[in-house]
């Protein structure tokens, strides 16, 4: 005898590998919410569709709803801070405090409490990188060095970050600018992506996760045109990932983008400092 629910169960729109439309529209509402929280900010509203999509998740599948729920619990310790780049002591130790806890809480209890494996660092794969993945990183600061400046400086972008007023100051910018680069991959990839994975196909889940760090980074300061950069990199991230398999790889990529990054911000408000850059737009002085 056919179960009562089977019928209404095989009914609803799949988009591959059994995902039906309550599941992806679960991880869509934990996810999208980001974009409240973040990107617009709409706070506490940013918060209903976080709590829909966790509860939707738990009726659907309790395992799917088990697994929102880690990602919906990074984003709310996230939300818990202003990130607008903040160069001060107060602000750095945030930082710090506050997207440490963002990892370790969804991997603590995926691990200790669920007995799962699905967050992991894979920082040591054991296989050496290929001449693509060498070449790709000259390719990105190439790109990085071509686009970049234009963006920060022609947009005014450059201005969403603290001013950098001395030696003291461009430090913290250098270290803060690669230790929120190294989280990205972290949270982003080896939290939000991975857990992601274990539910959708990697082109969905990919998706996903891009639309939770583009908005983080629309908060920290890639405005105005930025998302034109932000959602491809993300994008390129997660699929990168996904083939190397290496957390060491897409970590050296980001790091490699973000120190010209580092290095455009301080030519911003000092231009004769990095004084290299080609594609500056003309009559762009960085004050």
């Amino acid at each position: 005898m056919t179960h009562p629910g089977a019928a209404a169960t095989t009914a609803l729109p799949t988009f591959g590998r059994g995902v039906t439309a309550l599941r992806l529209l679960a991880a869509v509402l934990v996810c999208g919410a980001a974009v409240l929280l973040f990107a617009v900010h709409i706070r506490p509203f940013g918060y209903v569709p976080l709590v829909a999509g966790v509860a939707l998740g738990l009726v659907v599948d309790r395992r799917l709803g088990r697994d929102l729920a880690l990602i919906a619990l990074g984003q709310a310790i996230i939300s818990t801070i202003s990130l607008a780049a903040n160069l001060t002591n107060v602000g750095i130790a945030r930082f710090t405090i506050v997207l440490t806890l963002a990892v370790l809480v969804p991997w603590a209890l995926s691990r200790r409490v669920f007995g799962s494996d699905a967050i992991v660092f894979p920082v040591g794969t054991g296989r050496r990188w290929r001449p693509v993945q060498w070449i790709y990183l000259v390719f990105v600061v190439g790109v990085g060095y071509l686009i970049l400046p234009f963006y920060f400086i022609g947009s005014g972008a450059y201005r969403n970050w603290p001013e950098i007023t001395g030696a003291n100051e461009i430090t913290r910018l250098f270290f803060g600018v690669n230790a929120v680069g190294i989280w990205d991959e972290l949270f982003f990839i080896c939290v939000v992506f991975a857990l992601l994975r274990q539910h959708f196909p990697t082109s969905i889940a990919n998706l996903l996760q891009a639309t939770v760090f583009v908005s983080f980074l629309w908060e920290l300061g890639y405005r105005e045109w930025g998302p034109l950069l932000t959602v491809p990199f993300a994008l390129i991230q997660g699929w990168i990932f996904t083939w190397t398999k290496s957390l060491s790889y897409v970590i050296a990529v980001h790091l490699l983008f973000d120190a010209v990054v580092f290095a455009v911000l301080v030519h911003a408000h000092h231009p004769e400092l990095f004084d290299v850059f080609v594609t500056v737009p003309a009559g762009a002085t960085g004050k």
